[in-house]
């Protein structure tokens, strides 16, 4: 009988958990969607890429949200249960209330293991795999972002200015190319054409004067009648290096082994550049993935403190208020902390060790509450 009402509360908080994480994810993807726009409309990329690259968002954004979740769950079908009286069950099958927490700590503690799954495997791959979609990307919209009296630097190292377009047929253009190490390159025309085969994309040049200022200091121009500028050697200005958020863990955690062995040691591993200045965000980073699941069995706790009065009782809405606040004051101390374990190493340890020290707290808390209510 006890398996079979356990089973029944669990499923009831797995249901409310997936259906409450993925619509809390769905709302933040949307957001996130549209200040993504700028991949199209600012920097040129495809939609497929804008798609992908969004897409792609997804188990970040539910990774930051499943500790939210998974409090709502808890503390939303323990309400209701009160509410209906059918906490009633368990204590008549002979189950107590430390006994009910501690099943709910253990479905916590897989929630717990899934979290670390998702946080220290899944997110770093599909954010670097939705960084390779930028990195791939060969900027299909850029020719459509070209627009009259309006200087264009969409693209790293190539600014272009025109004075007129009608459609692809384009008049008085300036184009500056700073590729070239230690100079730069100046083309004038009178008019061109945005085109376009099978393989490149290109402006086609007309009656204009190309001039070079190189490392030497000199310049030097001739003249054109035709000529046409490659668009596709030109790469995005959007942030296509790998970011630690991006990074596998294995590399993070070797990483901080080398700069333990060696604080001003600088290398390169898996593209990761490893250096001092990097120290900080590499701890938080590996206290994100690692530690902020552990707060899962803490807010287990907290949300299951509403057994402990009856909803009969004259100051039980307030109690579940009260109750309520304290879960989101973990979860934002949560969050907080991944500043705090960077600041030095006392701060570091203790935050290190808050997870440990708060479930020991809010675990004998809740012990002392039944006796003294007993």
């Amino acid at each position: 009988m006890k398996k079979t009402i356990f089973k029944n509360l669990f499923n009831e908080v797995t249901i409310f958990f997936i259906v409450c994480s993925l619509t809390l994810t769905l709302i933040v993807w949307i957001i996130q969607a549209v200040n993504f726009i700028d991949i199209i409309s600012e920097d040129g990329h495809s939609i497929a890429t804008y798609f992908s690259y969004t897409f792609l968002n997804i188990p970040k954004i539910y990774s930051k949200l499943l500790l939210l979740s998974y409090f709502l769950s808890i503390y939303y079908i323990l309400g209701v249960y009160e509410d209906k009286n059918q906490l009633i069950i368990f204590w008549i099958n002979g189950i107590n209330k430390i006994e009910f927490l501690n099943r709910l700590i253990y479905l916590s503690i897989l929630f717990g293991f899934f979290s670390l799954i998702l946080s220290y495997f899944i997110v770093p791959y599909t954010q670097d795999k939705a960084r390779s979609f930028i990195r791939d990307s060969n900027l299909d919209f850029f020719p459509s972002l070209i627009k009259p009296k309006k200087f264009i630097d969409t693209v790293e190292n190539l600014t272009i200015f025109l004075d007129e377009k009608n459609q692809n047929s384009i008049k008085k253009i300036l184009i500056k190319d700073s590729r070239i190490a230690g100079g730069s390159q100046l083309i004038i025309s009178k008019s061109g054409e945005i085109a376009s085969n099978e393989n490149t994309k290109y402006i086609s040049l007309d009656d204009g004067v190309i001039i070079n200022y190189g490392e030497s200091k000199k310049l030097t121009s001739f003249n054109f009648e035709q000529s046409n500028f490659n668009l596709d050697k030109y790469k995005t200005k959007t942030t296509i290096t790998p970011k630690i958020q991006e990074t596998k863990s294995k590399t993070i955690i070797k990483c901080l082994n080398s700069l333990n062995s060696n604080i001003n040691n600088k290398t390169k591993i898996n593209n990761l550049d490893c250096q001092k200045s990097f120290l900080k965000n590499l701890i938080q980073e590996i206290y994100k993935r690692t530690i902020l699941p552990l707060y899962i069995p803490i807010i287990c706790i907290i949300a299951s403190l509403i057994i402990l009065k009856s909803s009969n009782s004259d100051n039980f809405k307030s109690f579940k208020t009260k109750v309520f606040l304290s879960g989101i004051f973990i979860i934002i101390l949560s969050q907080v902390s991944i500043n705090t374990v960077s600041i030095n190493i006392l701060t570091g340890i203790v935050t290190l060790c808050l997870p440990l020290i708060l479930f020991i707290l809010t675990y004998f808390y809740f012990k002392g509450s039944i006796k003294n209510s007993s």
